[in-house]
């Protein structure tokens, strides 16, 4: 009598957890709506940088006002597609590279799947030259 009792126990656990493990995951989503002319991303760990953007071939500055940032916000994109690059000497992004459709409704919100690798370089790399950047296009990496 007493065996069967846990064997009940364990069985209605098994039906519980199935169905707790089955559930739909929910979808990440911004905290508010992302403006028109403006994509955001949200990684998955936090970024160390610096960070290396590319719009349409053209490099653009990022801010970076603290030492590691979870979102990167660029601002001031025209409407239309644009190809957009990330780059980083200490993280690696996935997808790094991707095509954005900026309609005139509202932005575009992604999640990058981001890590940071250790690497060891030996010697001086040459310093990349300052990013000119587009008129209007602002990059910064948030916390």
């Amino acid at each position: 009598m007493k065996g069967s009792g846990k064997q009940i126990a364990l069985a209605g656990c098994l039906v519980i957890l199935a169905g707790v493990g089955c559930a739909k995951p929910k979808p990440i989503q911004p905290k508010n709506p992302v403006p028109p002319g403006t994509v955001l991303y949200q990684f998955t760990k936090k970024v160390e940088g610096p960070v290396e953007l590319t719009v349409d071939g053209q490099r653009i500055p990022v801010e970076q006002p603290r030492k590691k940032g979870k979102f990167l916000t660029i601002s001031g994109l025209s409407l239309g597609k644009h190809h957009l690059v990330l780059l980083s000497p200490l993280d690696v992004f996935g997808p790094d590279q991707m095509d954005v459709e900026l309609g005139p409704l509202k932005g575009e919100f992604k999640v990058l799947f981001s890590q940071q690798i250790k690497s060891v370089l030996y010697g001086q790399p040459e310093p990349a030259p300052a990013a000119q950047g587009l008129p209007g296009v602002k990059a910064v990496l948030l916390p």
